[in-house]
């Protein structure tokens, strides 16, 4: 005879309301005793930022049904951000941010952050993924962004101010517990003032154009949590397609796809990996789209300081709690970051090109506070030991990836 969920009590929320994880989980009251369901709520509920831990108890009631407990450890979720980016050029560029990550209660993300990479720039950003049911939701962002960019030519470097205003729309949508895509336009305006450095009669000095972005993005999730730990595996795939209103800067594709796998190695182990295939338009065009950045995948080589229309990244680290204590842990790591890029207008050749090729090795520590979410400061430095390389430091709150 089938056993009888009589009851689902949750206990140990504070902020997070009842009935916010009662809605996202798939065991319901009257249901058939199922191990498989109770399992994969508690790794759901583990993946929501107001979560720090999550478990669960089955308790027999007297007529032979059970009554289930779901346990939760919150997390504070109020988070200040932070990341500081140098390298022995003397760049110098930070990012603070301040966020609520449990919004209402309800997992809904709104915050924004402030930019100082040689001019001031901001983000602001509203997602509330289950705003209309477990399954459906909406992010809203909107970014002033400006910049020093490099853009390359004929073997020359010009220096450009640069700035990017865009309004985004994504609706965003969760198959199952795996599986959840996001569709959405995003426009925006890109401001190009040239500087200093080489000059061309093909390259304008200024340029200013409209352009509209349409962006899919899927993600298979697979990946279990255990405070500061991580095991198992995760696929991003990232599509866009973007038009535009000026030949110099024209409409293209983009798409890339992180493959990440994380690994636990005895009791304070993690290896992880991050491996990014990306591939875009080959327009023969300065203001290619995929860059070479200290903050997105190199530690140490600088901030922006190359572009091009294809890359291969692979990030791989070990890391080791070094010392845990009740909610503090420090870790360490050691890391190797790898990449390389294709020519604007070039071919994958280029990829086997030493100038191209970056290989930063580097070491790094971690101060992580295991109540308060994604509150992982670290510091990482990475050496470069490829052609024309630099070293520095970088600086920032969550994991690199």
């Amino acid at each position: 005879m089938a056993q009888t969920v009589d009851e689902i009590v949750i206990q140990g929320n504070k902020k997070t309301k009842e009935r916010f994880i009662k809605k996202l989980s798939k065991l319901r009251t009257g249901s058939v005793l199922d191990s498989t369901l109770i399992e994969a709520d508690i790794v759901r509920l583990k993946r929501l930022p107001g979560i720090a831990h999550a478990y669960y108890q089955v308790l027999p009631n007297e007529n032979g049904n059970y009554k289930i407990v779901y346990g939760v450890e919150e997390n504070f979720t109020i988070i200040p951000s932070a990341n500081v980016f140098t390298t022995n050029d003397d760049e110098f560029a930070y990012r603070l941010g301040l966020y609520e990550f449990n919004g209402l209660g309800q997992g809904i993300v709104f915050g924004g952050v402030f930019q100082r990479d040689v001019y001031n720039s901001y983000g602001i950003n509203f997602r509330a993924p289950y705003l209309f049911s477990n399954k459906i939701g909406i992010a809203l962002n909107h970014s002033n962004l400006t910049t020093l960019e490099p853009v390359f030519f004929n073997d020359t470097t010009a220096d450009y101010k640069y700035n990017n205003t865009s309004f985004e729309v994504l609706g965003l949508y969760e198959f199952n517990f795996n599986h959840r895509i996001e569709l959405g336009v995003n426009y925006f305006v890109e401001n190009y003032e040239y500087k200093s450095g080489a000059t061309d009669p093909d390259v304008p000095q200024q340029l200013e154009v409209n352009k509209i972005l349409y962006k899919l993005f899927y993600e298979y999730n697979k990946v279990d949590n255990y405070y500061q730990y991580l095991d198992g595996f995760k696929s991003s795939f990232n599509f866009q397609y973007v038009t535009s209103t000026d030949d110099i800067l024209q409409e293209f594709l983009i798409g890339f796809n992180d493959f990440i796998y994380y690994k636990r190695v005895g009791k304070k182990g993690n290896w992880a990996n991050r491996l990014r295939l990306g591939i875009a338009t080959n327009n023969d065009s300065p203001f290619a789209p995929f860059a070479v950045d200290n903050n997105l995948n190199i530690r140490g080589v600088g901030n922006t300081i190359d572009r091009g229309t294809a890359a291969i990244v692979l990030n791989t680290e070990y890391r080791y709690s070094l010392f845990e204590k009740n909610w503090f842990v420090m870790q360490g790591n050691v890391f190797v970051d790898a990449g390389s890029w294709r020519n604007p207008g070039g071919d994958f050749g280029d990829f086997g090109d030493m100038q191209n090729l970056r290989v930063y090795p580097g070491i790094g520590v971690r101060f992580i506070h295991k109540r308060i979410f994604n509150t992982v400061f670290r510091i990482d430095y990475g050496y470069g030991i490829t052609q024309d390389a630099t070293n520095g430091f970088v600086f920032g709150i969550g994991q690199y990836f």
